[in-house]
């Protein structure tokens, strides 16, 4: 990787958490639900580490990727509220 691309790299999951902490804050309606995220889809890093920002899962319904939901609806998604990494 070359400085370049570890300069884009920083600047990217810097945007990322920040979105998502603003997101956070201004709506306290919402909750993870672990399971739901279709690829592309989901909202954040993934719990294993496998990657560190939104929309980079790879997988339908991966049990380590969330998606903001609204409160009460994750289980009647067919989620869960905790992950199995």
């Amino acid at each position: 990787m070359n400085k370049r691309q570890a300069l884009l790299a920083a600047a990217l999951v810097t945007v990322c958490v920040t979105g998502i902490s603003t997101a956070q804050a201004a709506d306290t309606a919402k909750e993870k639900c672990f399971g739901i995220a279709k690829a592309g889809q989901n909202d954040c890093a993934a719990v294993n580490g496998v990657h560190s920002c939104a929309g980079q899962s790879k997988i339908d319904n991966d049990k380590s990727e969330w998606k903001y939901v609204a409160k009460g609806s994750c289980q009647k998604a067919g989620g869960n509220m905790t992950s199995s990494k």
